[in-house]
């Protein structure tokens, strides 16, 4: 398969400067295109800035923006804690949520095409909330997580319903060395009739992994298979460490 071409292509910005749109729209996607058609993921490198990590961070704490907390050892998730903001978003997390969209529509689309599936995403994201909310899946799904010394997350996909996106967004707030060590952030892909295979992804503070959220097709001798892919954290061994998820369906 060829690399999907964007339109909007720019060279990245380095020092992660200019608005969220403008970071976005910056970014390398022919090259993200290509590294998510080959193995699952893809990484943009730095999409958020120092300051703007610290904040959300900070407003961990502040109850009024979230909707649901929940504690993972309760649900045999893992260790640790995360929690899902309410709408409306705060306005970084939903202006970024809002640009990403357009530029993951084209691969989720052949995505969809190579895996026979009849869909088809719209290609904003206000569209695409509606037809969650259609389904009945109307509570928002970014999120904060938050984990200690000890912690860590099981291998997992996040669906919330009948209608999902199948790309995802997170972003490490804290520095890896300095804040905490250990929590690696881990991807998985369970091929068909063949042992599962494992990879850890290095970031670092206000960069971002882009990755599948449920399937994705693999070019095989007979044309297109399906892998599952899960992703978890880590155990932290020291400090505290802080993820952005941003999952662009809502949940039932």
């Amino acid at each position: 398969m060829g690399r999907l071409q964007s339109s909007r292509v720019r060279a990245a910005d380095p020092n992660c400067a200019g608005t969220i749109e403008a970071r976005i729209e910056g970014l390398d996607w022919d090259r993200l295109y290509g590294e998510l058609d080959e193995r699952g993921y893809a990484l943009p490198g730095k999409i958020l800035k120092g300051q703007e990590c610290e904040r959300l961070v900070e407003d961990y704490d502040r109850e009024s923006i979230y909707r649901s907390r929940v504690v993972m050892k309760r649900h045999n998730f893992g260790l640790g804690e995360y929690r899902y903001f309410s709408y409306p978003l705060p306005d970084l997390i939903g202006r970024l949520r809002a640009a990403a969209y357009p530029f993951l529509v084209p691969l989720a689309n052949r995505w969809a095409e190579r895996m026979k599936r009849d869909l088809s995403y719209p290609e904003d994201l206000a569209s695409f909330l509606a037809d969650c909310h259609a389904q009945g899946q109307e509570r928002p799904t970014p999120l904060i997580l938050r984990y200690g010394a000890g912690d860590y997350n099981c291998l997992h996909q996040d669906l919330y319903g009948i209608t999902s996106f199948p790309l995802q967004v997170a972003v490490l707030l804290n520095e890896p060395g300095r804040d905490f060590e250990g929590g690696e952030f881990i991807l998985t892909e369970q091929r068909p009739r063949m042992q599962s295979r494992a990879e850890v992804v290095p970031l670092k503070r206000g960069e971002a992994v882009i990755f599948c959220v449920n399937e994705r097709p693999v070019q095989g001798a007979r044309g297109d298979y399906r892998v599952k892919m899960r992703h978890g954290v880590s155990r932290i061994r020291h400090g505290n460490r802080h993820t952005l998820g941003v999952i662009f369906h809502d949940a039932s």
